[in-house]
């Protein structure tokens, strides 16, 4: 029998085909035997003939969405490009901290050693240490064991070094100003008290931390919401620590109030006379520090909403650690070491001064300002009164005498 079209094969006496799979039937009202297709899109499997359900918060949909599978679960991995630069980095800073650190333990009593402060420099240099240490915590798989030293060591790093950076600025910048006032010395200069002050404004942070324990013990999470795209092929789950980004932060807001405080010091200590070690470098060692992490807030936060978010915010954060910890150890230690190590005959005592020259160079640098200050208001200097300003002696202001 020839069809209408020309066609051979019987067509087929029914309302509607039968529906594909990963499809339901959706009835034509009033026909009993006619139905649509319906694809059980999104994140819905095909529960039965007529329903699509939505799969559970950590499944996904199967290719031919009859069932649900378990979402991929996915971390940080080792070989990753995200991981590879903030390893390469940290790595460097500790060959780097290793060098320092041996070479003052090498050479502790000569001059330049001493005259850094040996011993607020060990604490320093370990917090330094510490900081490059982190990224390795944050590449690691989580665990419990993990996110709790994420907790303690996240934070501590940057304590250690800015508490100590803030009690050497704080005590050059009291003995500058004490010497304006009078010949005798401010208190709690000395080596031990200085060693007090720092470990003071640890502790504090240890406590925030073990407080911290207390409250939210640290436990690993599966966050299946981050990378949740409309495609469920895509979709992961992210395993992490318990920390979110308002938990970070606040682990890391008293070593950044450390770091700000210090920077005002170092902006206060900036007329300190050029004999004063180290005043300078500290205050340069603070501004650039100041500039990495005013350029890490929009980069860490402005990727909030990205799927990549897991992979860049950590990047971002260890990379700006290092180059935090890089700063530091550049500034305030590769010159001493470059001149212990190849200038040898640089590293000679330099004449020490009682806290009373000081005082007379303190004043002296606070006349000579007021002088310039007049100077460009228009008003004359005496040719006398310049004649009889002294030149600016060495002091080395960690001599614990003073």
């Amino acid at each position: 029998m020839q069809w209408s079209g020309g066609g051979q094969t019987i067509p087929d006496s029914v309302c509607s085909l039968p529906c594909k799979l990963g499809e339901r039937k959706k009835m034509v009202k009033g026909v009993a035997c006619c139905w649509h297709c319906e694809l059980c899109d999104g994140y819905r499997y095909q529960a039965d003939e007529f329903t699509c359900e939505t799969c559970p918060f950590d499944m996904r949909p199967a290719a031919n969405r009859t069932a649900c599978l378990p979402t991929p679960i996915i971390k940080l991995e080792w070989h990753s490009p995200w991981a590879l630069l903030p390893m390469f980095l940290a790595i460097l800073g500790i060959l780097a901290t290793s060098l320092v650190i041996g070479t003052f333990v090498r050479f502790n009593d000569t001059p330049i050693v001493r005259a850094s402060g040996r011993e607020l420099s060990y604490v320093l240099l370990a917090g330094i240490f510490l900081i490059y240490g982190i990224t390795f915590l944050m590449i690691a798989e989580p665990g419990d064991v993990v996110c709790a030293f994420r907790r303690l060591f996240l934070g501590l790093g940057m304590c250690i070094s800015y508490a100590a950076l803030l009690t050497k600025t704080n005590r050059i910048y009291r003995i500058f100003e004490q010497g304006k006032k009078a010949v005798t010395p401010p208190r709690f200069i000395s080596p031990a008290s200085q060693l007090g002050i720092t470990f003071s404004l640890i502790s504090l942070q240890v406590l925030g931390v073990f407080i911290w324990f207390g409250v939210i013990p640290p436990h690993t999470t599966i966050d299946y919401e981050e990378q949740r795209p409309p495609n469920p092929e895509l979709a992961r789950g992210i395993l992490k620590c318990d920390m979110s980004d308002l938990s970070l932060i606040c682990c890391l807001s008293y070593s950044i109030l450390l770091m700000v405080t210090c920077t005002v010091y170092a902006v206060k200590s900036r007329g300190v006379p050029e004999t004063f070690n180290e005043a300078k470098p500290i205050g340069f060692t603070m501004y650039t520090t100041c500039i990495i992490w005013l350029a890490f807030v929009p980069i860490f936060f402005g990727t909030a909403q990205s799927t990549e978010k897991m992979y860049i915010q950590t990047t971002t954060l260890t990379i700006s650690m290092s180059l935090s910890a890089s700063v530091s150890l550049g500034m305030l230690y590769v010159p001493k070491v470059y001149v212990i190590l190849f200038h040898p005959e640089q590293n000679v005592p330099k004449r020490k001064r009682s806290f009373k020259a000081v005082a007379q160079v303190a004043t002296m640098s606070m006349r000579l300002s007021q002088k310039a200050s007049e100077k460009q208001n228009g008003e004359a200097q005496p040719e006398e009164s310049r004649d009889r300003a002294p030149k600016m002696a060495y002091i080395n202001y960690s001599n614990p005498d003073i």
